[in-house]
């Protein structure tokens, strides 16, 4: 049997850390998640639904949203400043456990930053703070960047899915990576040690690779 207890449902709440501050999304926030990322260099290809056209197609997303009792969504705001993408838990089973993060639409001037994988380690711990035994990644597995970024987040590579949904219109494999408790004891440290700001020059540049040795 199994020592554990269910944990309660994952909120979204403010989280803070060294370099992002996560904060609940809302309706107020569309005009700035719009001008962050609907425009050029953000790709929606891959999201269930067609890039916005305005801010009122924006906030109509973030009002529908919001009134979805599966997700849980945040705004991301590097350094603290304006909202530069969102993200979310969806599909949880407390009752196992287990919670996905999704919907990390993140605009240009944050992807591949120290913000961007921060946002990301805060939510993992929140989540194995809370209890959870198990956090997944799922994406298309065309989409190279997001099959990369869970790598390099520490994510464990489960398979594929074939043939697994249809979306806008097309065949959709989906790819499944996940981080257990167990892997959260050896990929915390790592993106720790990654984040320190000693690990940083005066720029912002990482000075060693983010890795996570099992």
């Amino acid at each position: 049997m199994l020592d554990w207890t269910p944990p309660d449902p994952l909120r979204a709440v403010p989280l803070t850390g060294r370099h992002v501050v996560l904060e609940p999304l809302r309706v107020d926030h569309a005009e700035d998640l719009h001008a962050a990322v609907a425009g050029p260099g953000t790709s929606w290809e891959f999201l269930p639904v067609a890039a916005p056209a305005d801010v009122a197609a924006t906030r109509a997303l973030v009002e529908t949203h919001l009134a979805d009792p599966g997700m849980e969504t945040v705004v991301v705001r590097p350094g603290g400043g304006a909202v530069a993408g969102r993200i979310s838990w969806i599909r949880q089973v407390p009752a196992d456990g287990c919670a996905e993060v999704a919907w990390v639409v993140l605009g240009p001037s944050v992807r591949r930053t120290t913000a961007a994988t921060e946002a990301v380690h805060l939510l993992l711990r929140q989540a194995f703070g809370a209890g959870y035994r198990r956090v997944e990644w799922k994406c298309d597995a065309a989409n190279a960047p997001s099959r990369r970024a869970a790598l390099r987040l520490g994510f464990t590579a489960e398979g594929v899915f074939r043939q697994h949904k249809v979306v806008k219109g097309r065949n959709r494999d989906t790819a499944g990576f996940a981080v257990t408790d167990a892997d959260w004891r050896v990929v915390r440290p790592a993106h720790e040690a990654w984040l320190d700001p000693a690990n940083h020059d005066a720029d912002g540049r990482q000075r060693t690779p983010l890795r996570v040795d099992r």
